[in-house]
């Protein structure tokens, strides 16, 4: 174990990680990311005590600690991409505390960060999905359903039963009420708002408050809605299979790569369970 100056009490794990987040705080990094980096080093720090008494301290870590950790994770069959992002939050806690000056060296140099496994799920790329818009621009209705499905990655039975009432221009944001009856709150870019207040100027007037109406008035159907998107998607010249589920992909793949954290990511999609979020 690790020696302290006479008086001193030893820096424990629990509170180096404490010090850690204040630092994160202090840097304005976002509460999604603070209680994403607090989960996995509270995994981690679970792990140590329970499998290394001698660990009181971050000193008392060794870099065989960090590659038993991670050893652990891979037999519980957690993903490459789950593995990685938590090794950046140990890697940043140790280098934190290296930084100033509590431990002499980080245990988790030398060890290398966990492959991320390719992306198996179906998305659409940059230039895909910009020649769908620039298709749909001259219909203000199928414009803004792709805008909203692109903007918020919602489920095809979600956008269905979308009402006005679930518009808010002045946030801007969209309350989607997802599984289980759970409703969320997604903001809105502006040319998600746009396109919305240029379909609601030419919307019929009916009894329906849905958002979204089909050629006769009525609430448009999920399956007229995947329908509208094969259109888009065969007219653009798109060859690979694309549905409704392919846009909420897309979605959640461009967020994850701007740094998204999986909570955020967890919150915006409806996922029960954060592990379904971690694909991505």
């Amino acid at each position: 174990m690790s020696e302290t100056r006479a008086g001193q009490q030893p820096l424990t794990l629990e509170k180096g990680v404490a010090i850690f987040l204040d630092g994160l705080s202090g840097k304005n990094r976002s509460q999604a990311t603070i209680r994403a980096y607090h989960t996995d080093l509270l995994q981690f720090l679970t792990f140590l005590h329970e499998t290394n008494v001698l660990i009181e301290t971050p000193q008392d870590v060794q870099k065989i600690d960090i590659l038993e950790y991670f050893s652990h994770l891979a037999k519980k069959a957690l993903s490459g991409v789950a593995r990685a992002r938590k090794m950046s939050a140990i890697r940043e806690y140790f280098r934190f505390l290296e930084g100033l000056g509590l431990i002499a060296k980080s245990p988790t140099t030398g060890v290398e960060t966990p492959r991320r496994e390719r992306n198996t799920r179906q998305f659409l790329r940059s230039d895909e999905y910009t020649k769908m818009l620039s298709l749909a621009g001259a219909n203000p209705r199928d414009y803004a359903i792709l805008q909203v499905f692109l903007q918020t990655g919602i489920r095809v039975s979600e956008l269905a039963h979308l009402t006005r009432n679930d518009l808010d221009f002045v946030k801007p944001s969209l309350t989607v009420v997802g599984k289980g009856k759970q409703a969320r709150e997604i903001a809105l870019e502006k040319k998600g708002t746009q396109a919305l207040k240029s379909y609601l100027a030419v919307r019929p007037e009916t009894f329906s408050d849905r958002l979204f109406l089909n050629y006769k008035g009525e609430p448009i159907s999920e399956r007229g809605i995947r329908k509208l998107v094969v259109k888009y998607t065969k007219a653009a010249g798109i060859t690979k299979r694309v549905s409704c589920h392919t846009l909420r992909h897309t979605f959640a793949t461009y967020k994850a790569e701007k740094g998204v954290s999986p909570f955020q990511l967890q919150q915006w999609l409806g996922h029960a369970n954060l592990n379904t979020t971690q694909i991505y």
